[in-house]
C-alpha cells in the first residue's frame, strides 16, 4: 500500500467513523492527543478526541445504508507527516476539514482536525 492510499484509509475510517458514530473507527483513526478545532455556533470549538468521540456518538448514527459523503481534494506528504484536506457531511452539516496527519509507528493517524462549517 502506497502512503497515498494509507492516508486515504484513515480518512475514510474517520469519516465512516462520524457517519456511523463507530467510536472504535474514531479512536483508531486520531491519536490519543488530537486535538479538533473550528467555529461550531458561532464560538470556537476546541476539542480532545474524547470530546469530539462523545459529540459525535451523542448524534447518533445515520441510517443503515447511508452512504458517507467525502471529498479528498488535496493529500500532501513530507516524510512521516501529512495534510489531508477533505470535504465530508456529518449530521446534515458540510465540512471541509484539514486532517494533519504523522506517521506514529509505522501507522498514520490524525493529530489534528481543523474544520470548516459550510452555512
Amino acid at each position: 500500500m502506497s502512503e497515498q492510499q494509507a492516508i486515504e484509509a484513515v480518512v475514510h475510517l474517520y469519516v465512516e467513523g462520524m457517519t456511523f458514530a463507530n467510536e472504535a473507527a474514531l479512536r483508531k483513526a486520531f491519536h490519543p492527543q488530537s486535538t479538533v478545532i473550528g467555529h461550531y455556533e458561532h464560538a470556537v470549538e476546541w476539542l480532545t478526541r474524547d470530546e469530539f468521540i462523545a459529540a459525535i456518538t451523542a448524534e447518533g448514527a445515520a441510517p443503515p445504508g447511508t452512504q458517507p459523503y467525502m471529498d479528498i481534494t488535496m493529500i500532501d506528504v513530507a516524510g512521516d507527516a501529512a495534510m489531508a484536506k477533505v470535504t465530508d457531511e456529518f449530521a446534515g452539516m458540510r465540512f471541509t476539514d484539514y486532517l494533519s496527519m504523522l506517521k506514529i509507528d509505522g501507522r498514520w493517524t490524525i493529530v489534528n482536525k481543523l474544520y470548516y462549517l459550510h452555512s
